[in-house]
């Protein structure tokens, strides 16, 4: 069986639908606001974000989406990780939930149009940033795990040369900018819960590659930041 039929189970496509098109739907779906502009921009590039960047990162590592099609299937997966990457999955599915709910109930308000471009951008960029990391790392797991099935070594090409863990950088990026386009305090609850989760997610991996993937050390007295640069 190809690694393109391993992906493709129906078990895959259902938990694609949900997350890829009715999660980042919410927000229109609750709210009924059928005009509302930024959730309109917000779910297309969710979900245009999701199909260019998994495709890019397919052609060029044809058996890394089945690597992430088994999420939650891993037996040599951490322990911790099996509860953190799912609380990473829920919390960014309550991001819209919440804009959709804080708009369902108007208690959203507006911003001026310099903000929510500057959170345009901020997605945007997040995107672009943690779509750069998936297709540049083959080893891009949904769980954390030495691959040894896959000849597992250290990444240092990409925005990997800065930082060691970009792709939950995008991610916060993304977060942050999301309450603003959507006019939603609330959302800013999720958002710092995420923000938490991928702190402790990132401290827990980051010690994971450094005592048992091979190289990594080293690889990680270069590229001193984890996840905020100049920071951490």
């Amino acid at each position: 069986m190809s690694d393109h039929n391993k992906v493709m189970t129906p078990r895959v496509l259902i938990l694609l639908f949900i997350f890829i098109v009715v999660v980042p739907f919410l927000p229109l779906l609750l709210s009924q606001r059928w005009n509302w502009w930024e959730a309109w921009i917000f779910f297309l590039i969710y979900v245009l974000g999701f199909v260019i960047s998994r495709a890019l990162a397919a052609r060029r590592h044809p058996d890394l989406l089945a690597e992430r099609a088994h999420f939650m299937c891993h037996q040599d997966a951490k322990s911790w990780d099996k509860v953190l990457s799912p609380l990473v999955g829920l919390g960014g599915a309550f991001i819209p939930l919440t804009a959709g709910l804080e708009a369902r109930w108007h208690w959203s308000y507006s911003l001026a149009l310099p903000i929510k471009i500057l959170a345009l951008l901020l997605i945007l960029g997040g995107f672009t940033l943690a779509s750069l990391a998936l297709i540049e790392n083959r080893f891009f797991s949904g769980m954390v795990r030495i691959q040894k099935d896959r000849d597992h070594k250290p990444i240092s090409s990409g925005p990997y040369r800065w930082l060691r863990h970009p792709g939950y950088t995008g991610a916060l990026v993304s977060y942050l900018g999301t309450p603003l386009l959507l006019n939603s305090n609330w959302t800013f609850v999720p958002v710092l819960f995420l923000g938490v989760v991928l702190i402790i997610r990132t401290n827990l991996e980051d010690k994971t590659l450094r005592t048992e993937l091979s190289g990594y050390e080293e690889y990680a007295q270069q590229v001193r930041y984890r996840l905020l640069p100049g920071i951490w």
